[in-house]
């Protein structure tokens, strides 16, 4: 009798374990899904989740182009304040005959620079984008008709999501503004 009441405890012993170290396991996974839980509920109170591409487009400048130069470059900052990524697809200017191309700058083994044309370029969600001559930029004909200093020309930058949104950039001597 005493080996029976004896088993009887050990088994109690053992239950009392195992449901213990049943309770710890399941404990660790419902933790990480509250604590998903609670960074979704404040992204989505934030008013971020699935919202879309909000792109904005500021500081368009054109650079004057030299005589005798068949294309000069012209840089926009873009920002998206929206919840998803959108990306540049295309870019047309007005009384520009001839297509504006999308352009990286790059560098040679040998230290010289050269432009690579670019068919898109992503804007983050919440991100930004500073066009300059030493990064992203766009490659415009120069017009039959001159530009002068302090001329404005009306871009229409394209997005997959966003669609077209269009800008003025001034005219500017080159060297007479600071890209940083």
């Amino acid at each position: 009798m005493r080996r029976i009441i004896g088993r009887a405890s050990t088994l109690r012993r053992f239950d009392r374990r195992r449901l213990r170290d049943g309770a710890l396991a399941t404990l660790i996974p419902v933790a990480a899904c509250g604590v998903a839980l609670a960074g979704l509920t404040t992204w989505v109170g934030a008013g971020r989740a699935g919202s879309p591409a909000r792109i904005e487009v500021t500081d368009g400048r054109v650079l004057l182009p030299s005589a005798g130069v068949p294309e000069t470059a012209a840089f926009f900052d873009i920002a998206n304040e929206g919840g998803s990524a959108d990306t540049l697809v295309r870019v047309t200017a007005r009384g520009v005959s001839g297509e504006v191309t999308l352009s990286r700058h790059r560098m040679n083994e040998g230290n010289s620079a050269y432009r690579a044309e670019t068919d898109s370029v992503s804007v983050a969600a919440g991100g930004s984008l500073a066009m300059s001559p030493h990064g992203v930029d766009l490659t415009v004909p120069v017009p039959s008709d001159p530009w002068r200093t302090g001329d404005l020309v009306t871009f229409t930058l394209e997005f997959r999501r966003g669609g077209p949104v269009q800008v003025p950039a001034v005219v500017v001597r080159p060297g007479s503004v600071s890209f940083q």
